[in-house]
């Protein structure tokens, strides 16, 4: 049984890694792209393309921390 006590001290303790998603070398989704974009816009950055959605979630990361977007 899981400890839900636990996940909701600690949210991040639910999420998984990018590299453990069993769908993560699929391309991204919509939103995913379309929230790529947004940031890239908003940080005057390039996404590269064919981007996994694993690579395209630790880019959106990656843009959050650059644009204040993840606070």
């Amino acid at each position: 049984m899981a400890n839900h006590d636990s996940e909701r001290a600690n949210p991040q303790a639910a999420i998984k890694d990018p590299d453990e998603w069993v769908t993560g070398d699929e391309p991204p989704t919509a939103a995913q792209e379309s929230y790529l974009a947004t940031l890239a816009r908003e940080a005057d950055a390039e996404v590269p393309e064919g981007l996994t959605k694993a690579e395209a979630s630790r880019r959106i990361d990656e843009l959050q921390e650059e644009t204040g977007r993840g606070q």
